[in-house]
């Protein structure tokens, strides 16, 4: 038992949840509206059984769908890609895709790591704790390009943070490198998260990934960009990068989630490598 039904919200955000299940009688049905309210906000698939709590069962809910398991009726209500072959589809590029550009980049890998090692020492490799689909944590890899005390000096820069809302981004950030500002400018940092795909952590495009500190101070309306795997690139890291506002970002993240589709994917993708080569 995770915890009472007042407590619905407190539950969506301390464990790791992908679909809700309301299993509840035709008197306490206004709760399911409630909480069906809250799961929306969120992002989250839910299904409430409809037959059996009352003759006729229980009343349609608006904008769900009848499904049927085991016997029982069920309306589902989505909020997000709900295209079973499609997400297969999109997670066989991510594998194929991962391990093609693995094998194609491996000299460029191969040459960072080396620049790295020789000019700051080990170690080349640095690995984050972010926030993945419906909660998952995990551990993104990415080239170091920071002082390795970088993470204890943070909290001595957060006054000078330029960006407003629950994330952090500082321009002339002290405690990045020289060869650490060359590859952030071209994003070449972010090679390594190729294997966060190849895992299935990460997808090939996606929101960004965000860091446990900054998921904690989320808004209801900001956690719903959690309802799809983050990605090496996205259509906010394509449109709107510079913009300061991070309310801005969630907004780009969900409209790229209400319009996901294998053909957005590929638009995306397309226009990410110009924008890295003209340092954006």
């Amino acid at each position: 038992i995770l915890g009472r039904l007042d407590a619905i919200e407190s539950v969506l955000h301390g464990q790791v949840v992908d679909e809700v299940a309301i299993c509840l009688g035709l008197a306490e049905w206004p709760l399911v509206a409630a909480i069906t309210r809250i799961c929306e906000e969120e992002g989250k698939v839910v299904r409430v059984p409809a037959d059996g709590a009352a003759p006729g069962g229980l009343p349609h809910l608006d904008g769900a769908h009848v499904e049927h398991y085991g016997g029982l009726t069920i309306q589902s209500l989505v909020y997000g890609p709900d295209r079973l072959v499609s997400l297969l589809a999109k997670r066989a590029i991510d594998l194929v895709g991962g391990l093609f550009l693995m094998v194609v980049a491996s000299p460029l890998l191969v040459g960072i790591a080396l620049a790295i090692r020789i000019t700051d020492g080990p170690p080349v490799l640095f690995r984050q704790p972010r926030v993945g689909l419906n909660g998952r944590v995990f551990h993104v890899l990415k080239f170091r390009t920071m002082v390795p005390d970088a993470e204890d000096r943070l909290h001595g820069l957060r006054e000078r943070n330029e960006i407003s809302g629950h994330a952090f981004k500082l321009t002339d950030d002290p405690r990045i490198s020289r060869i650490g500002r060359l590859l952030r400018r071209t994003s070449l940092d972010e090679l390594p998260q190729l294997w966060n795909v190849v895992r299935g952590e990460m997808s090939l495009v996606g929101p960004r990934p965000p860091l446990p500190s900054e998921v904690a101070s989320y808004d209801v309306w900001h956690r719903r960009r959690l309802s799809m795997k983050p990605g090496m690139t996205g259509l906010w890291q394509i449109t709107d990068r510079r913009n300061p506002d991070f309310d801005r970002w969630v907004a780009i993240d969900l409209d790229y989630i209400d319009r996901w589709s294998l053909w957005l994917d590929v638009k995306i993708l397309v226009r990410t490598l110009p924008a890295m080569l003209q340092g954006r």
